[in-house]
């Protein structure tokens, strides 16, 4: 039986992603979908956006599709398997904030997921008014252009042609293999986004080469031989504030014994509440500590070993970024019998934080108005993405806004129907401050 193909729909936030999709659901293609999206917030407000169609959306919006969330995608996955005469394709829309890499690597990594579904390709969705503001300090952003099949330049209304070929250089310059699509509000050919051929393995591995590898919460491990007794870490202050590490049992050194402490670290870093102290003592029955490290001075960590044998080190961080050195009571330092690092886990810009607004009341038309004016002013350039589904006092439509930045789109939208009139808006940018956006809308309430 064929492969189900699964196109992974992605960029940044405010690009288009939902205005694509929706084209995609409208269109008469001949193809029946299932929808799967990942929210980046507090409140899901995307599947809500999503137009009125036959196909079956399914929502995730407890964290990013490429971080917290991906069991809950290979559930999901799996879960359509056992239904996969109901839809020809799948369309997996990401949050704004995605790495897309982690979410390709499940259809190669996952032996069931690989042997049902085909990553169709990766279509990214660029802001070509807004793109220029995080190019250069957004990963995400980066990893988004890079790992496209496709790439769709959006809102090219918004600028000049200059300005348009100017970014369209840039883009050649991160990925020259993509096809480049120019767009206003996402009116591409839906042939040029589906179907698209299959993903590009060999190109995702020469941007990446350990794209494969699993993800781990850590980079790297250390095997040493260690005697009954006490020895002694010494850190100094690294990039990060803290640093996590365990010590545990090991087997040997060969990569199954590596491997093996691998996947044991992983369950220990994963069940770790995350207690920092600044001086603690690691011993070998693998008490994982997370410490804090201050930035005046070398940290010593005590590190008791109850029975002789070989044992793992293994770091959060490289070792080098914090000149970790593991040594003897006597002073001697210790030399790793043999070391591993590893891809280390995706992580966000911890800058960028979201604000969901939920109240049952109507609102005040023009007071709302006033509001998301007054906001646009003077946060525009610190919030990235806004939308929202409001019930205004008195309309029988609902009123859906979306801004990046300093634009807006607001109109409205079907109406409410037999749906509960309930407004639900999200913020989602940097020095958000909740208590003031949550009292300003709660002003415009009638």
């Amino acid at each position: 039986m064929a492969k189900i193909p699964v196109t992974v729909l992605t960029g940044f936030l405010g690009s288009g992603k939902t205005t694509l999709l929706n084209r995609i659901l409208s269109e008469q293609h001949g193809k029946r979908i299932a929808v799967i999206e990942n929210e980046f917030g507090e409140i899901g407000i995307d599947q809500a956006l999503v137009i009125n169609a036959d196909e079956e959306v399914f929502e995730m919006n407890n964290g990013c599709i490429c971080c917290t969330v991906r069991g809950d995608l290979i559930r999901i996955l799996g879960n359509l398997m056992k239904r996969r005469d109901k839809f020809d394709a799948i369309l997996l829309e990401t949050t704004g904030m995605a790495d897309p890499g982690p979410v390709a690597q499940t259809f190669f990594v996952d032996d069931e997921i690989q042997s049902e579904f085909e990553l169709d390709g990766i279509v990214t969705m660029v802001d070509a008014k807004h793109v220029l503001l995080h190019i250069d300090d957004s990963d995400e952003c980066k990893e988004q252009i890079a790992f496209a099949d496709v790439l769709v330049l959006n809102k090219t209304d918004l600028v000049s042609a200059e300005e348009l070929a100017l970014l369209e250089r840039r883009i050649r310059s991160m990925n020259s293999m993509a096809k480049i699509l120019r767009a206003n509000h996402a009116d591409v050919p839906i042939a040029d986004v589906l179907n698209v051929g299959g993903f590009d393995l060999d190109r995702a591995m020469i941007q990446k080469p350990t794209f494969l590898e699993p993800e781990y919460p850590f980079e790297w491990l250390g095997v040493y031989a260690l005697d009954e007794g006490r020895y002694e870490l010494l850190l100094d202050p690294g990039p990060d504030p803290t640093m996590s590490l365990t010590l545990l049992s090991v087997a040997g050194t060969d990569d199954s014994a590596l491997r093996d402490a691998a996947e044991h670290g992983l369950s220990l870093f994963s069940s770790s509440k995350g207690s920092v102290a600044s001086r603690a003592e690691i011993t070998s029955e693998a008490a994982l500590q997370v410490l804090d490290l201050k930035p005046e001075g070398t940290t010593s960590i005590p590190v008791r070993v109850a029975r002789t044998g070989r044992y793992a080190l293994i770091t959060q961080h490289l070792p080098e970024e914090f000149n970790l050195r593991f040594q003897r009571a006597s002073g001697a330092e210790l030399i790793p019998l043999a070391t591993r690092a590893f891809t280390a886990g995706h992580t966000h810009d911890e800058t960028v934080t979201s604000v969901g607004i939920r109240r049952e009341q109507s609102v005040d038309g023009d007071k709302l108005n006033e509001w998301l004016r007054q906001i646009l002013r003077e946060q525009g350039a610190d919030i990235f993405r806004m939308k929202g589904i409001i019930n205004v006092r008195g309309r029988e439509k609902r009123f859906v806004f979306q801004g990046v930045h300093m634009l807006l789109d607001a109109r409205e939208d079907r109406p409410w129907g037999d749906t509960a009139r309930v407004s639900e808006l999200v913020f989602i940018g940097r020095k958000l401050d909740r208590a003031a956006l949550t009292a300003g809308f709660d002003a415009c309430l009638s």
